[in-house]
């Protein structure tokens, strides 16, 4: 099946197609857990794959914060691809992804990687651990599934940047942000954000 993105002004790049196509493949599944493991395949060949280049915008980093660009979007599955472009140190703070199922994979660079656990909630206020961290070097992937959806990313260099492909189930409008609680050690306040994309 030949996808379509549903916004023009959306970035085309070499490979593009070869990308959807994979992807568009891995979606058809039925369950939650086999078609994120076909598109953690699909995004770990297409990371390997000399024929699909990520257009220049997404190697440019922005000062202040990491980069969202979006790259395509299905109109037929609803599936959005976001690069993300971390300047050295740039990261996320603790954050969900709104109940959306998510693969990420590292296409330069290296990122840090922190999980962590809901262990209790009280209204606006929860309390998290963290989970032992990994590192991801070009060519790692990993998925978040929900209820487990809860990290934080970070640029593992103080000096390179890093570029890194996210496929979300659909366009991520908005998430939760944790925020520590002073004096409170684990425990969050929750705040809802906006997600943007960037130029």
């Amino acid at each position: 099946m030949i996808s379509d993105a549903t916004d023009a002004r959306l970035p085309d790049f070499a490979g593009r197609q070869r990308l959807v196509d994979a992807l568009d493949a891995a979606i058809g599944a039925t369950d939650t857990a086999t078609v994120v493991a076909g598109v953690e395949r699909a995004l770990l060949a297409a990371i390997a794959d000399p024929l699909i280049v990520l257009p220049d915008c997404v190697h440019a980093p922005i000062t202040g914060h990491y980069a969202r660009r979006e790259l395509y979007r299905s109109a037929h599955y609803g599936y959005s691809i976001i690069a993300m472009t971390w300047g050295p140190g740039q990261g996320t703070p603790l954050h969900d992804h709104d109940g959306l199922w998510c693969v990420e994979g590292v296409w330069q660079g290296a990122l840090r990687f922190t999980p962590h656990r809901l262990l209790e909630s009280r209204g606006d206020r929860c309390r998290l651990e963290p989970l032992p961290a990994r590192a991801g070097e070009r060519g790692s992937t990993g998925n978040l599934i929900p209820p487990d959806e809860y990290h934080v990313l970070r640029n593992a260099s103080d000096e390179e940047t890093a570029i890194s492909v996210h496929v979300y189930q659909r366009p991520l409008a908005h998430c939760t942000v944790f925020v520590p609680e002073a004096g409170r050690e684990g425990w969050y306040r929750r705040e809802s954000r906006l997600m943007q994309t960037d130029a």
